[in-house]
């Protein structure tokens, strides 16, 4: 049988509009809300922002919750996001479907951390939320606002990409009948966290982003929500026909000189999608107005599309970089410019920039058949995704029964097993790393030899809380010690997907490389992704990785809060290969 997948439903908040017209106007406009800072308590007011102009309690007005208890931005928009597209999909009713909630974010719920860290030590009466506000609960909240209480509820936390990954997932779940109904998308709101994390990187500009220009001097941040809903053999505002995930493996945080992630997320989409370079009308950029990224995704471009170059454009000079949110928004505004016949503008270019491409200024009256949407994040995590005016036929991948055998299985639960580690890293590469990631290495390297594999096709990780040592010490530097004199190595590290970029990086895996974040299920989402690899034939061999950590602090937190304390140190890796 053949099928389609169809975006129903649009649902965006971000800083140009609060929905899909209001952010339709400004595109079309030309109107950046890129601006200076309102509601986030930054020292940096330099750094200009693309905040979303509404407060908390705004939001919570406009989702009708009349509780005084404190609530994340990123929950607060999410839903806000959800509900406008289960709205235009002209859904109510789904307690007869098979119905998904898959959100793409990292920080979660860390604007109510920075704000409560200090009293949780003391005050008993908030010590929920340092269980409770993590990236998986984040997306729980939202199904909960949003009426989707019946919802499968899946996060995935892949840095900038999370998104469009969630998108990807989604198409893949409906391609094996997994769900009727899909609602994917991203959430991330501004934070204190990652707006400092990003500044001791020395990539935020001080004034607004200027993409592919020879003068970009780096991004702004943004903040946002958008989701889509996706169903099967339907009408739709556009179709997804092809995506790509594949992984850089090059840097944790700089993108490789010749595009590799990008050029194979890109070349992925296009063959699964069954289209040429001369199809593409358009590509909505990745396109930070960094300077490394900037040259590295117009290497993977020109790979790709050589003599004939379709229009492309940033549109985070428009909305400012909304992190793992990103995906989906640019997804919703790509729908959007194929609905109205019209090409963003990529905002502030004026001077050619040597090695890279020349960006649009805009166009209207186009008819934009097929659209290429990209999406790349830290440590290499790099997608794309094709959508169509029309629909493109898919063979139902359902009767492909996963055929799959453990070949290895390692696991790893004491600090005292980690100075194993030198069989495989360097005394001095082994001093740099925190007490998670020589647990993961370990594990991983571990079960790859048991297994006699040396570079896996897939890296798909499971975790709950990421590397917690060092996000809890830079949270605790920034609210004990002050703004300034941060350090990038404790941010770069931050990510939940650091430890499955980092086993790319170690191995060379430039294949698909995913991270799931929702606790205690977040291995049974890892396990189900990598049985669908390679029942679908995108993988013979996937290494899946469960890694987590406690700190002395949330030890003492869960132990107040009376909850189970989580094991200090845990990592097991998997490698599973087709029978």
């Amino acid at each position: 049988m053949t099928h389609t997948i169809a975006i129903t439903g649009l649902g965006i908040i971000c800083s140009i509009g609060n929905d899909a017209p209001s952010v339709l106007d400004s595109l079309r406009k030309g109107e950046s809300g890129i601006r200076r800072m309102k509601y986030l308590p930054s020292k940096h007011t330099h750094l200009p922002v693309g905040e979303v102009q509404l407060s908390n309690g705004e939001m919570k007005h406009m989702l009708g919750i009349t509780s005084s208890e404190p609530m994340s931005r990123t929950a607060l928009m999410g839903a806000i996001a959800v509900r406008q597209a289960l709205a235009q999909a002209g859904i109510e009713d789904v307690s007869d479907k098979r119905i998904a909630l898959i959100s793409g974010t990292t920080v979660g719920g860390m604007d109510l951390t920075e704000r409560y860290f200090e009293r949780m030590k003391s005050d008993d009466s908030l010590l929920w939320l340092p269980q409770s506000n993590d990236c998986g609960d984040s997306t729980k909240e939202i199904a909960a606002i949003a009426g989707l209480n019946s919802a499968e509820v899946c996060t995935i936390s892949t840095a900038c990409s999370s998104a469009l990954n969630s998108i990807i997932l989604g198409s893949e779940m409906l391609r094996r009948d997994e769900a009727d109904i899909v609602v994917a998308g991203g959430s991330e709101a501004l934070s204190l966290f990652h707006l400092n994390g990003f500044n001791t990187l020395m990539i935020l500009d001080k004034e607004q982003c200027r993409p592919f220009d020879d003068t970009r001097a780096g991004l702004n941040l943004g903040e946002g929500a958008a989701f889509v809903v996706l169903q099967r053999d339907t009408e739709g505002l556009a179709y997804v026909v092809g995506y790509g995930n594949r992984c850089d493996a090059f840097h944790q945080t700089a993108s490789s000189e010749n595009g590799e992630g990008a050029y194979l997320a890109m070349k992925d989409a296009m063959d699964m999608a069954g289209l040429t370079p001369d199809d593409i009308q358009y590509v909505n950029a990745h396109g930070t107005g960094t300077p490394n990224n900037d040259l590295s995704e117009s290497a993977g471009l020109k790979r790709i599309f050589t003599e004939s170059m379709p229009a492309v454009s940033s549109t985070k000079s428009f909305t400012g970089h909304t992190t793992s949110a990103s995906g989906s928004i640019e997804t919703v505004i790509c729908v959007l410019a194929m609905q109205n016949g019209f090409i963003p503008a990529n905002l502030g270019w004026k001077n050619q920039a040597f090695g890279a491409i020349t960006p649009t200024m805009g166009a209207e009256g186009v008819e934009l058949k097929n659209v290429i949407c990209n999406s790349f994040g830290f440590g290499g995590n790099d997608s794309s995704m094709i959508l169509s005016a029309e629909p493109h036929s898919f063979t139902d991948s359902k009767s492909a029964t996963p055929q799959v055998e453990v070949v290895a299985d390692v696991e790893i639960s004491s600090v005292e097993e980690l100075s194993q580690l030198r069989e495989f890293v360097s005394p001095m590469e082994s001093r740099r790393m925190g007490k998670l990631m020589k647990a993961a290495h370990l594990a991983a390297l571990r079960a790859l030899k048991a297994a006699n594999v040396e570079c896996p096709d897939a890296i798909v990780t499971a975790t709950s809380r990421g590397m917690l040592e060092t996000s809890m010490q830079f949270l605790d530097d920034m609210l004990n010690g002050g703004e300034e004199l941060l350090k990038p190595t404790l941010f770069m590290q931050s990510t939940h997907n650091t430890l499955s970029s980092a086993i790319a990086i170690r191995t060379k895996c430039h294949g698909y490389n995913t991270t799931y974040s929702q606790g205690e299920e977040s291995l049974q989402w890892a396990m189900r992704d990598a049985e669908r690899l390679i029942a679908t034939g995108k993988a013979q061999t996937v290494l899946v990785g469960l890694y987590d950590e406690v700190t002395p602090i949330f030890a003492e937190f869960a132990k107040r809060a009376g909850r189970q304390v989580p094991q200090e140190l845990y990592a097991r890796s998997i490698v599973l290969t087709r029978k």
